[in-house]
């Protein structure tokens, strides 16, 4: 074989490689959603990425949160399987990618609404690992909201910093039901995810908690990840937050290192090395928990 004819069968090869390995890239499929009853009018978009609220009402229909962008077309779909109204709110808890990257997309065809702190978590890319094209809320609130549509009202506010600086409880009045986004997860063993980059606190996390339940009437509760849940689920992780503080805190004031600290948290609530727990929690407990 000559050298020309050498060069261009492994530019071949190296062609057809790229081409391979391009398309098992895209062909990586999407996680299947799922959507589940919880009232005739109230569903949950649940699977890869935060849980989705959908409310229905003869105006149209309102979201909590709206997961990745990849995962507008699932969404749309699910919400089709259970009304022909369409999207008109979306109330964003947070500025992660995996509840507000949606963003992205389902910006063109509703109105997004989140706290400031949250729009500006998207606009300052807070999240390093997030996409860049992420698209912030068009209209924001500080304190407290309310949308009514279709003679059904959904507030959403902003107790305290917890999860982030930014995290709005959404209430469903109607259902005596709450949407609390990250700064509750249901399953019975998870441990907070402090986003200190975000303006999150260890300390204040408990009181937020205790302000949403001592301030609105609820029973239910959608958490950010897991399965639906109650107020005792809520109260019960709000107690396994404060054991956290507690245990975290002795080791910071009795002068253990970042090194050793993170080490127990690997040990005895199982935050692997390198996870964003252990980037985002453990340097901004040693400072705030000294």
């Amino acid at each position: 074989m000559n050298k020309t004819l050498r060069v261009r069968v492994y530019g071949g090869i190296l062609f057809l490689a790229c081409v391979i390995a391009g398309y098992t890239f895209q062909a990586t499929p999407v996680p299947t959603l799922t959507i589940e009853k919880v009232y005739d009018d109230l569903y949950m978009v649940v699977g890869d990425g935060g849980n989705v609220a959908v409310y229905i009402t003869n105006e149209g229909v309102i979201l909590v949160d709206d997961k990745y962008e990849q995962d507008h077309d699932q969404i749309v779909t699910r919400i089709k399987s259970v009304t022909n109204q369409p999207v008109k709110y979306i109330l964003s808890t947070h500025y992660h990618a995996d509840h507000s990257g949606g963003n992205t997309l389902f910006a063109k065809e509703a109105e997004i609404i989140s706290t400031r702190n949250a729009h500006d978590g998207i606009v300052k890319h807070l999240q390093g690992n997030a996409p860049n094209n992420m698209i912030p809320a068009r209209v924001t609130f500080t304190d407290e909201t309310s949308v009514f549509l279709g003679g059904k009202e959904v507030r959403a506010k902003y107790f305290g910093r917890a999860h982030t600086n930014g995290d709005a409880f959404v209430y469903f009045p109607e259902h005596k039901l709450v949407h609390s986004g990250d700064s509750f997860a249901s399953a019975p063993t998870a441990t907070p995810l402090v986003d200190y980059p975000g303006g999150a606190s260890l300390i204040e996390w408990p009181k937020t908690l205790d302000k949403v339940m001592s301030t609105w009437d609820f029973e239910q509760v959608i958490p950010g990840h897991g399965p639906l849940s109650n107020k005792a689920g809520m109260k019960a992780y709000r107690d396994r937050v404060e054991v956290l503080r507690t245990k975290a805190q002795a080791l910071v004031r009795g002068g253990k290192s970042e090194a050793e600290l993170s080490k127990f948290m690997e040990t005895e609530y199982k935050w692997a090395p390198n996870s964003l727990f252990q980037k985002w929690s453990v340097p901004g407990m040693m400072v705030e928990l000294k």
